[in-house]
């Protein structure tokens, strides 16, 4: 018969050894698994009800690939809006401004990031789109030329290249030919795509003009083409790109076009007081190669220093500009008020509270 293994004296040998291994974990482990314990407890109730609830998820569509999109992307790489309760997915829809009005309309996006022309001729149609901030109310474009071409009388019969028609690109170059007393009609206009394809174009001779924004038209400038035209030099004013939403969503999700707002402003004030992390993101976001650090610098110090507004209103001016710029084509321009155009009235309650200047602290 086989030994039986659960004896009397070794049940008492078990239950010996597990009385000093208790005494042990006692001694110990005990208290650091309290501190643990009491750890995970503290943090749970401690976190931020942003970070325990599910995020609202949010679209912004960019239907230009520019650097007036840095305060998004920066709130976007550096998670202010995580921060604010958002799931944001910031998209490059391409297209232009029609495009981001479109998806906005549709219901695809809830933001979009469009030069205020083609939104306030949307909205002279009846549309249900507003604009609720500036990403640049200033004139960023430049009209780069072969060298040749030193007047605009020159420009007469040649390929003069834009991203699309009712693109900002598009308006830029009515402005600058109303300017001028030209027409289009004169031009042999072509859509090519975006600013850095555009460049390519004028590079390989397919086009003998465009309509440039930063920081291709740096690179330009540097390859010899010459700068026929530069909007912000012209005492131009104009809506470049606008953040808008539509009325419609507005009314129904006050807090999260608020919570976006808020990261936005914070995406500025970042971008404004970290250089080198701001350059890297523009690097990445624009697809430069690591070589052309030199014009993302220069751009940098551009929008700094005189592109992006601490508290980013519409510019009424601005919104006057285009209405002279299209009464030709919409009569209801010539006595449309401008300020009708935008509401910013979530921006204003972030100035009023103070959470913009503590940004600056």
């Amino acid at each position: 018969m086989k030994n039986n293994p659960f004896t009397p004296r070794k049940a008492r040998f078990d239950y010996a050894r597990h009385r000093l291994r208790t005494r042990r974990f006692r001694r110990d482990l005990f208290p650091n698994f309290v501190l643990f314990v009491s750890f995970v407890v503290n943090v749970f109730f401690l976190i931020s009800p942003e970070t325990t609830q599910a995020q609202d998820k949010i679209r912004i569509g960019m239907g230009a690939f520019s650097p007036s999109n840095s305060a998004i992307w920066v709130a976007e790489e550096r998670g202010f809006f995580k921060k604010h309760g958002l799931d944001v997915e910031a998209i490059f829809i391409g297209g232009g401004a029609a495009r981001g009005i479109n998806a906005l309309l549709a219901g695809d996006i809830q933001f979009a990031s469009a030069s205020g022309g083609p939104v306030i001729s949307s909205m002279l149609k009846g549309s249900d789109v507003m604009m609720i901030a500036a990403l640049n109310n200033k004139g960023v474009h430049r009209l780069l030329v072969r060298p040749e071409i030193d007047t605009p009388e020159a420009l007469k019969g040649k390929r003069i290249a834009i991203t699309a028609f009712g693109t900002a690109s598009h308006t830029v170059l009515t402005l600058l030919l109303n300017h001028w007393n030209l027409r289009q009609e004169e031009l042999n206009v072509l859509q090519i795509g975006s600013s850095p394809t555009m460049l390519v174009s004028l590079q390989k001779k397919i086009v003998d003009g465009a309509v440039l924004t930063d920081p291709s038209y740096f690179i330009a400038e540097d390859n010899g083409f010459r700068v026929l035209a530069d909007l912000a030099k012209m005492n131009i004013h104009y809506l470049q790109s606008m953040l808008v939403s539509t009325r419609g969503y507005l009314r129904g999700n006050r807090d999260q076009a608020t919570r976006v707002m808020r990261a936005y402003v914070e995406g500025i004030a970042y971008f404004k007081r970290n250089k080198k992390e701001s350059i890297r993101i523009i690097l990445k976001k624009m697809r430069m190669d690591a070589d052309k650090e030199k014009y993302a610098e220069r751009t940098y110090d551009q929008y700094t220093n005189t592109y992006f507004d601490r508290v980013p209103y519409p510019s009424l001016s601005g919104v006057r500009t285009v209405l002279d710029s299209i009464a030709k084509d919409f009569p209801k321009a010539k006595g449309a008020e401008p300020a009708s155009f935008s509401d910013p009235s979530i921006l204003k309650s972030l100035e009023d509270s103070g959470f913009i200047n503590t940004l600056y602290e």
